[in-house]
C-alpha cells in the first residue's frame, strides 16, 4: 500500500479534507515586520518539548517532601540521560516564557488586538498568565533550598492581597506554612490543573488565529501586500525557527546543566540575596523599593494591586484602545507598551545587578 492510498484511506474515515483545504488556502502577509510572526510557532514548539520531557520526568519523580529531592537526584545521576532531560525541560521552560513575552509585545506594538481579533488577544493573554503559573508551580518541585524559600516569599506576597489574601495563601500552601502539602498541591497544579487549562485555551487561541488570519500593522492596513502560502512556504520558515530554538536549547542544556542545589530545610536560614525566577524579578524588585507605608496603606498592598491592575489592563486592552478599534493611530497605547517593556527589562537588570 503506497502513501497516497494510506492518505486516501485516512481521509475517507477521518474527514480531513477541510483541514487540508484550509492549510493550502491560508496565506501569510509579507512585510518588514513579518519576522515577529515566527515567535508564536516557536513558543508552541517549546511547549511541545515541555510536554514530552515533563512526561519522561514524571516516570521517576515522587511528589513528597521526603522523596522529591532524592527522586530528582536519582534522575540526574542514575537514569540514563536523565540530567539532559531535566536540563532540557528547565531551559525550554525559560526559553518558552521568553519567546512568549516577545510574541505578546510584538503583537501589542503591531496592534494585533484590533477588531475582529479581540478574542485572539484575550486567549493569548490568558495563556501567558497560565504559563507564568507553570513557572511558579514547577520551581518548587525539586524541593531544594532556593525553591523552598522563593516559594515562601512568593506565597507571602499573595497573602497580602486585600480581602482574599489569607484564603489565597492557605489555598496555595495547603496550610499556613510551606510544607509537603504545598509540594503536593503545586505538583497537582503543574501536572493536572494547568495543563488542562492551557490545552483548552490553546485550542481556542489557535482556532481564532486560523479563523482571523495574521494581523498586519495599522500603517500597512488596506495597502496591497505580497503574501505567501502557509503550506509549505511559511511552515518551512517556521520549521527553521524551531530548529534554531532546538539548537539553542541543546547548547544550553549540554553546556549549562540545570543544577539541583541543596535539599530544602524549613529550619535553615534563607539564602542571602534570594530571588524568584527571572520572569518575576521585576515584580519582586518593585515591591522591595516600595516604602512600608504610602499614606495610610501598606506599600506592598498597593504594589500588588498595581500589578493586578496592570494584568487586567493587558487583558482588556482591545476594548480600551478605542482609536485602534476605529482604525486610527493610538500613540498613547504604543507609548504605554514601550514603557511597560522598558520597565520590565530595566527592573530585571537592576534586580540581578544588586
Amino acid at each position: 500500500m503506497n502513501l497516497s492510498a494510506i492518505t486516501t484511506w485516512v481521509n475517507d474515515r477521518a474527514g480531513l479534507e477541510p483541514l487540508r483545504a484550509l492549510a493550502h488556502k491560508k496565506t501569510v502577509p509579507l512585510h518588514r515586520h513579518s519576522v515577529w510572526y515566527y515567535f508564536g510557532g516557536m513558543t508552541l514548539f517549546l511547549f511541545a518539548i515541555q510536554v514530552g520531557t515533563g512526561i519522561l520526568l514524571l516516570l521517576y519523580y515522587r511528589p513528597s517532601a521526603e522523596n522529591a529531592f532524592e527522586s530528582v537526584q536519582f534522575i540526574m545521576t542514575e537514569v540514563r540521560f536523565g540530567w539532559l532531560v531535566r536540563s532540557i525541560h528547565s531551559w525550554s521552560a525559560n526559553l518558552m516564557i521568553a519567546t512568549m513575552f516577545v510574541h505578546m509585545f510584538s503583537a501589542y506594538l503591531m496592534k494585533a488586538y484590533r477588531p475582529p481579533r479581540e478574542l485572539t488577544w484575550v486567549s493569548g493573554t490568558l495563556l501567558l498568565f497560565i504559563v507564568l503559573g507553570f513557572g511558579f508551580s514547577g520551581y518548587l518541585l525539586p524541593w531544594n533550598k532556593l525553591a523552598f524559600f522563593a516559594t515562601k516569599v512568593g506565597t507571602d506576597i499573595a497573602g497580602v492581597v486585600p480581602g482574599i489574601g489569607t484564603f489565597l495563601l492557605r489555598f496555595l500552601r495547603g496550610g499556613d506554612e510551606v510544607t509537603g502539602a504545598t509540594l503536593t498541591r503545586f505538583y497537582g497544579f503543574h501536572v493536572a490543573v494547568l495543563p488542562a487549562l492551557v490545552t483548552a485555551i490553546l485550542f481556542v487561541h489557535l482556532y481564532f488565529v486560523q479563523q482571523r488570519g495574521m494581523s498586519v500593522p495599522p500603517s500597512l492596513a488596506g495597502k496591497p501586500l505580497q503574501t505567501m502560502k502557509f503550506v509549505p512556504n511559511f511552515f518551512l520558515r517556521d520549521l527553521m525557527g524551531w530548529l534554531l530554538a532546538l539548537g539553542a536549547l541543546a547548547a544550553l542544556a549540554a553546556l549549562f546543566p540545570w543544577e539541583l542545589g541543596e535539599k530544602a530545610d524549613a529550619f535553615a536560614s534563607a539564602p542571602a540575596g534570594i530571588k524568584p525566577e527571572w520572569f518575576f524579578v521585576f515584580m519582586f524588585q518593585t515591591l522591595k523599593y516600595l516604602p512600608a507605608k504610602i499614606g495610610a496603606v501598606d506599600g506592598e498592598v498597593l504594589g500588588i494591586l498595581a500589578f493586578g491592575g496592570g494584568g487586567l489592563f493587558w487583558l482588556l486592552v482591545p476594548f480600551l484602545d478605542r482609536q485602534s478599534a476605529q482604525g486610527k493611530s493610538s500613540r498613547w497605547f504604543t507609548l504605554i507598551g514601550i514603557l511597560i517593556l522598558l520597565y520590565i527589562v530595566g527592573m530585571t537588570i537592576v534586580g540581578y545587578a544588586e
